[in-house]
């Protein structure tokens, strides 16, 4: 998804960063080099899959990312991007977990650190 800056704005040191990852993970992704479960970004919405994770589109009952298979249930998501930490939780069972859901989950504490690491100016003495 191609997001265009109005014209004379220019874009964030973060949003270089993001857009050059998105195409480095897609070039990877299609070459076979990058399994699509361990993307820092997300081709669909362009952003970091922190940010996003919690839409419908990342929940997939048959591969069971973002579903409890007891429950029927999509699973909720809480990103705090300050303290870096991602939960992934059935709101019937309290739990919900599976490998699929395991790697997500891996996949946007990454992305949340990759980001943030990214976005922190670094003082020169």
């Amino acid at each position: 998804m191609n997001q265009r800056k109005p014209r004379g704005q220019v874009p964030s040191l973060t949003g270089h960063v993001l857009a050059r990852s998105l195409a480095a993970e897609d070039r990877a992704e299609d070459a076979g080099q990058l399994d699509p479960d361990d993307r820092l970004t997300c081709h669909v919405h362009g952003r970091w899959i922190h940010q996003c994770v919690s839409s419908p589109v990342h929940v997939n009952p048959v591969t069971r990312h973002r579903w409890c298979r007891d429950c029927a249930a999509e699973l909720t998501v809480a990103v705090d991007e300050l303290a870096r930490t991602v939960t992934m939780r059935c709101p019937r069972c309290g739990q919900g977990s599976s490998a699929a859901t395991t790697r997500l989950m891996a996949a946007c504490r990454a992305s949340l650190s990759h980001a943030s690491s990214r976005s922190q100016p670094r003082l020169v003495a």
